[in-house]
């Protein structure tokens, strides 16, 4: 059986595993997230053993430290797998709830009904903690899932799998509505791509060139976003304190993740005074910042001259790129020029600039004295998330179970026709 054959009979069970997966109810679905819960605790091990060949063989090849972050599975983070499991089970099911209800002048009663979006196709790299949140999300939501992870994941993504597998069949659900691919080759990818008789949407999560190839060769809608530039601007009048904490906190807690900090703008009547702090808290934690020529001087030994490239650019690494911005309009305009509709935030206690900041700043999450590191759909109250869409159909931000619903028209009549 070829790679596109052997696809395209996955992607059959997946919609016919759609088709009653959006008749589940709210009891059959929920009880598989908490026998979920469970099997992750029982089979701990066993996973951890899993991650443990992946990471072996990630080190062999020269993984970049980036990169082995995301891979690795700890007992903390299947943990906190278990936990959204039980998270997402006592969330409220969109499937079913009428919205926007209203009555015509001839009678008839409309609303929106939530319905689940069908089959999903998720593709994504390293990162195994992925396959758990991507299939409880669309288990919830009464939707199939398709997941394709990276190879180096791939002992891991196995594990996981069959303890999904074993949560669906004792909940009596489908078990074809979360199937791992497990072929390596990437013309897997551009199979599933071509389904669009099968799945509904693709959702890509990894690098900037995978989403961009699975982009240019899917026939279904994709939800995307290419790359996390997160801008943090310190206004004139920022609390000093709380923006190098902000700071701090975006660029160093994890900075291979796409909610880092990638760009610090400073008001320029804040820099002289702000800078050298940033450069006294980040540089002994091994930043490197790349610096503007009005905040190089500022920034000590730590700092080099910025190139073109380093702006607009994801760093996946601990470097700071560093611009002086005579105000509020600059730093708006640079946002606009180089960022990538993530992540966008200002430092400041001025109420007029941080309205204005909230409605300009095109992002996908825009905060006032708060850390980039929030853009996360466990941070903002999901329980877990697909990933974050930049694109604006049909959602921006993180992405929960609701955001993997549509809606459709429900009309209700007592025997009205169309004159």
């Amino acid at each position: 059986m070829s790679i596109s054959e052997e696809m395209a009979q996955m992607g059959a069970r997946a919609r016919e595993a759609a088709r009653r997966m959006s008749a589940a109810s709210s009891k059959q679905k929920n009880s598989a997230l908490k026998i979920l819960a469970g099997l992750l605790l029982r089979d701990a091990n066993k996973i951890l053993a899993a991650n443990i060949k992946d990471m072996d063989a990630a080190h062999a090849s020269g993984m970049d430290a980036a990169r082995l972050d995301r891979l690795t599975l700890t007992q903390k983070i299947i943990e906190e797998m278990r936990a959204a499991c039980l998270h997402v089970a006592e969330l409220p099911d969109p499937v079913g709830t009428r919205e926007q209800p209203c009555e015509r002048p001839n009678g008839l009663r409309v609303c929106r009904m939530r319905i689940p979006l069908g089959v999903i196709a998720m593709i994504y790299e390293s990162r195994p903690n992925v396959t758990l949140d991507a299939a409880i999300l669309c288990l919830k939501a009464g939707n199939a899932v398709i997941l394709r992870g990276g190879s180096d994941a791939l002992h891991s993504n196995i594990a996981l799998a069959e303890v999904l597998q074993e949560a669906l069949t004792e909940a009596t659900l489908p078990s074809a509505a979360a199937q791992l691919v497990m072929v390596t080759d990437r013309s897997a990818v551009t199979a599933l791509c071509k389904l669009g008789d099968c799945i509904d949407v693709i959702i890509p999560r990894g690098g900037e060139r995978l989403v961009r190839a699975v982009t240019e060769t899917a026939v279904m809608p994709v939800l995307k976003h290419f790359k996390g530039v997160c801008h943090a601007f310190a206004d004139a009048d920022a609390d000093v304190d709380q923006a190098l904490d902000i700071v701090f906190n975006g660029k160093v807690q994890r900075p291979g993740v796409c909610n880092a900090l990638e760009c610090l703008l400073v008001h320029k009547d804040l820099a002289e005074r702000f800078l050298p702090m940033v450069a006294a808290k980040l540089a002994p934690a091994g930043v490197e910042f790349r610096a503007c020529p009005r905040s190089l001087p500022f920034l000590g030994i730590g700092a080099v001259a910025q190139k073109p490239d380093d702006l607009g650019q994801e760093f996946h690494d601990l470097i700071l790129a560093v611009c002086v911005v005579d105000g509020l309009d600059e730093a708006l305009e640079h946002i606009a020029r180089y960022g990538s509709q993530h992540t966008e935030v200002i430092c400041t206690r001025n109420d007029d600039n941080a309205r204005r900041f909230l409605r300009e700043a095109d992002a996908s999450m825009v905060a006032v004295n708060a850390s980039s590191r929030f853009n996360d759909g466990g941070q903002l109250g999901l329980g877990a998330e697909i990933g974050i869409s930049t694109s604006k159909l049909h959602a921006y931000g993180p992405m929960g179970v609701k955001e993997l619903t549509t809606t459709k028209f429900v009309v209700e009549g007592q025997g009205q026709v169309r004159g």
